[in-house]
């Protein structure tokens, strides 16, 4: 029996076995699905001229609870979520976990990740939302995970990534899936303005939305009444925000910026720590593990405020992300104590990241401060999200005042139907992950008032 992939991708090129071979190679071939995307390792259970070839097999994946419907995590994934990939999606073959796909008519909710996460962040909380009766779908999103057909090249398509484009392949994604609208589309990080333009733009098709972390503020306004007014002089002709951090005491910069740059995606990648402990520490630094993330809001838009937020967003000018997250770095017993992220489930992440780069989701800044592509977003200018909305963050994420004003514009103006702010103790700015009970909860409460609320 050929049980390494090497062993099997030659003998099966030369011909060296026949079809009933092949069968009995089961090992090899699930290993082999997990380069051929295309074949569930489900399909391959389910043709009956080996069934009962493979059933000492099949006990032994269920000792070992392996789960072999999904192309990373098998070891973490719980049963009840599988991996599928979806194919012609404004370009891309978009990888999703789904779970909830057993029943037909099922309302459908839509997870969108951020940065530096997968999919796989939503892994907490989809049994339970389809455990509520719902199909509940988290795709890795464009310059992520297993989805192809995105540009990794720093010089290449960094238009793909903007943010309509992004909501073009949420979109698309729905359609896909045979769904007219969904009950809502939650974002958290940098999946938050994806899921936010989504209900703002098409509020027939996302019927409700979850902004997780840091918040909407509303699209950007254009200049009014400027030709029937003096021209003042202009307020902006002094030293920009990026000039005043680099000239205080301790120089500093913004880490969005920063994530613009190319030196970002090798500084990260090919770091001296290596890309696991870069991520522990990256993760740790961000959540409520790290006791000194005691956020509060700021007066106003300036670099000495800004200088008061930790330095994983108001970084020191002479470093880049891994050396300033390296000296924060858990102790083997806090890593160990991470109930919410233990190591095997980091090394998802870090598999995947080691794997592909960064590159992909950092394009996603580069569109964020490029001034084409938020002039093209004032088209929506003055446009509100009607829609049922609901905000949850960390209380412990500094992610909800690094821009401040914007959780009030918010509550005040972005957003006309917001039902709930929810601040999540014992929660950085991994939410789902840190507090997945009290996330999933919050999540279905909104859910089912909304659903009643159609229903009247």
């Amino acid at each position: 029996m050929y049980r390494t992939l090497e062993n099997l991708v030659i003998a099966f090129a030369n011909g060296v076995f026949t079809r009933h071979q092949l069968m009995q190679n089961v090992i090899a071939i699930l290993a082999f699905t997990a380069v051929a995307p295309y074949a569930r390792a489900s399909d391959v259970f389910a043709d009956s001229t080996f069934h009962s070839q493979s059933t000492n097999i099949v006990k032994e994946l269920t000792i070992n609870k392996k789960n072999m419907n999904v192309f990373y995590g098998r070891d973490t994934l719980p049963f009840g979520i599988r991996s599928r990939f979806v194919k012609n999606i404004n370009g891309l073959t978009i990888h999703i976990l789904e779970a909830g796909f057993e029943d037909k008519d099922r309302p459908c909710i839509l997870l969108l990740h951020g940065f530096p996460e997968l999919a796989y962040s939503w892994r907490k909380v989809m049994l339970p939302l389809a455990q509520a009766g719902f199909h509940v779908v988290a795709p890795d999103q464009r310059g992520y995970g297993r989805t192809i057909g995105w540009d990794s090249n720093y010089d290449g398509d960094v238009g793909s990534f903007r943010l309509l484009n992004l909501v073009r392949d949420a979109f698309g994604l729905v359609s896909a899936l045979g769904y007219q609208s969904v009950s809502a589309v939650v974002g958290h990080g940098y999946g938050l303005p994806v899921a936010a333009w989504c209900s703002l733009i098409r509020p027939d098709v996302f019927r409700g939305v979850v902004l997780m972390s840091a918040p909407f503020g509303g699209p950007p306004p254009l200049p009014f009444n400027t030709a029937n007014e003096t021209p003042q002089k202009n307020v902006s002709s002094g030293p920009g925000i990026h000039d005043e951090l680099a000239a205080l005491s301790r120089p500093r910069k913004h880490y969005q910026w920063y994530y613009t740059t190319r030196e970002a995606d090798n500084n990260m990648r090919n770091c001296p720590q290596g890309i696991h402990d870069f991520l522990r520490a990256y993760f740790h630094f961000k959540s409520a593990d790290w006791k000194q993330n005691k956020p509060f809001p700021l007066k106003s838009w300036n670099a000495a405020e800004l200088a008061k937020i930790p330095t994983y967003y108001i970084m020191d000018m002479d470093k880049g992300m891994a050396e300033t997250v390296s000296p924060e770095m858990p102790s083997a017993g806090e890593i160990a104590a991470c109930k919410w992220l233990p190591d095997e489930e980091l090394r998802v992440y870090s598999s995947e990241f080691a794997r592909i780069g960064f590159q992909g989701g950092l394009n996603w800044y580069r569109c964020g401060k490029d001034a084409t592509y938020r002039a093209e977003l004032q088209i929506f200018s003055g446009l509100t999200i009607d829609v049922p909305s609901c905000f949850i963050a960390g209380a412990n994420d500094w992610g909800v005042y690094q821009s401040p004003g914007s959780l009030e514009r918010m509550k005040k103006t972005a957003c006309t139907n917001i039902l709930g702010v929810h601040l999540v103790e014992g929660a950085g700015h991994w939410v789902q992950q840190e507090q997945p009970e009290e996330v999933s909860k919050l999540l279905i409460q909104f859910l089912q008032r909304t659903q009643a609320d159609r229903d009247r």
